[in-house]
């Protein structure tokens, strides 16, 4: 990447402050464009889950796996819990979804409850092993809520063996106008769902795999205890990528941690951080890591910022390490500051490799939280950093009850917050599709084919506060 009329200013760059120009270009299709990482992280478009409690979870690892992106789980877990996770994750199929399941003899009100789980809105209804019905909201509507199933659920639903094309099924649906199918094992055992749109999405994503055809999943470890016995054990359990995260990455702390994991040649990329400098970077990647994690205050639940002054613009950030990873071999992720599809592509062309998002996803249907409904009838989910005082308080449960208070006085983090669900996506593969449109559609601009490509090949410039609000829609005009 290079800057217009190398207008590089004398200080740090936002997202916001920065804008690509459009090259002459010979991509004539979004579909042309490969989105691939070359980090070895394994995944096929440029997205990781961050990992905080409120976002990252196993509905959401598989989900994003199968749409090309992989989903850190957070430190916190108990490795027992974390490995459970990844043989679940690991245990799904690449094409359809997980559906959630209920018996002709429970009720709609547990319907209802399992709903909001999945993004369809379907429960599958089940005798044994095999789909004997669905239930979506609508057939609950008006219908007393301790009635059972098997008085509402829909007998006459599309079925399809679970190895029938994707495009096969969704021409299945088109003729029945009805937008989900119920797929079966050789066995006629219930073997996954398939959406209308999940079709087509199975014609548009490579799911993010390993060796053995399986999703993939990465696991985060801290910097204290026995870090190379965690390390060990996640990878163990089946962890593709290992995140070694604490906030300030640039400790010698870290350093010793990484360099002990490094040593025990475990065969996953292992992923540090956070810094935001070429010194950071360097430091980092000669201790061991092969991804470094970029970033410091700028995510949407993070207050170190205002609480200590501490961080530095992202854009600037990721440039410099990207720079700095790159001279060595290396790569970097960007993490936080992402609020736009635009911040996506502008990270890649600063020189990411992949872009971690946390609290933009923590408002979907497969974020981990209940979904709740406000005064107003908003549908919301709850978020919160991950140095929040809620987040230290579970992550010293086992402390004292003097340490746990001692520790709770120290927050850099929001505690709660209310991430609503957008109508128009409330799932994640609904914001992948907004995202991925959006990098895809910024590479046919830069020319380029490739996210290695976008990176050489992008033409930056620089922008005031105005120039940004320019750029935004005015739906009901002004």
């Amino acid at each position: 990447m290079h800057f217009l009329r190398d207008q590089r200013p004398p200080y740090d760059l936002t997202y916001d402050d920065v804008f690509l120009v459009p090259n002459h270009t010979t991509v004539t299709s979004r579909f042309d464009v490969d989105l691939a990482s070359v980090d070895g992280s394994g995944t096929t478009i440029p997205i990781v889950v961050a990992n905080m409690t409120a976002v990252a979870g196993r509905r959401m690892a598989e989900t994003v796996a199968r749409r090309g992106g992989i989903v850190v789980i957070p430190q916190d877990l108990p490795t027992a819990a974390v490995a459970e996770t990844v043989s679940f994750v690991k245990s799904r199929n690449l094409v359809a979804d997980t559906p959630v399941v209920l018996t002709p003899e429970d009720s709609v009100s547990d319907a209802l409850a399992l709903m909001p789980k999945r993004a369809h809105g379907v429960v599958v209804v089940v005798d044994g092993d095999a789909a004997v019905g669905i239930v979506s909201e609508a057939a609950c509507t008006d219908v007393d809520r301790f009635a059972r199933l098997s008085t509402v659920m829909d007998k006459d639903f599309v079925t399809a063996s679970v190895d029938t094309s994707p495009r096969e099924i969704f021409e299945q649906l088109e003729a029945r106008h009805e937008n989900l199918a119920v797929l079966t094992g050789p066995d006629g055992a219930l073997a996954g769902v398939l959406t209308r749109t999940g079709a087509l999405r199975a014609g548009i994503y490579r799911p993010a795999t390993d060796d053995d055809g399986r999703l993939r999943i990465a696991a985060a470890v801290g910097i204290n205890g026995d870090v190379g016995a965690k390390a060990a054990a996640l990878v163990e359990a089946g962890a593709d990528v290992l995140v070694l995260d604490t906030a300030h990455g640039h400790q010698q702390k870290m350093l010793d941690a990484l360099a002990v994991v490094a040593a025990l040649d475990l065969g996953v990329p292992l992923v540090a951080g956070n810094v935001v400098s070429a010194a950071g970077t360097r430091d980092l990647i000669e201790a061991g890591a092969d991804i470094v994690k970029v970033g410091v205050g700028p995510g949407a639940m993070c207050t170190t910022r205002m609480m200590t002054g501490v961080g530095r613009p992202q854009f600037s950030a990721v440039e410099e390490c990207a720079t700095a990873a790159r001279e060595l071999g290396k790569h970097v992720w960007a993490d936080g500051g992402v609020r736009h599809p635009r911040d996506v592509a502008l990270a890649v062309a600063a020189g990411a490799s992949n872009v971690m998002i946390g609290s933009w996803f923590a408002g979907t249907h497969e974020s981990p939280g209940d979904l709740r409904v406000d005064a107003a009838g908003v549908a919301y989910k709850e978020s919160f950093g991950m140095a929040s005082k809620r987040a230290v308080a579970a992550r010293t449960a086992a402390d004292s009850a003097f340490d746990q208070a001692r520790k709770g006085l120290f927050e850099e983090g929001i505690s709660s917050s209310r991430m609503r669900l957008d109508p128009e996506r409330p799932g994640v593969e609904d914001l992948i599709d907004h995202i991925c449109a959006g990098v895809r559609s910024t590479c046919t601009y830069a020319g380029a084919r490739s996210l290695e490509e976008l990176h050489r090949d992008a033409v930056l410039g620089i922008q005031s506060a105005a120039g940004f609000a320019e750029g935004r829609p005015l739906p009901s005009g002004w």
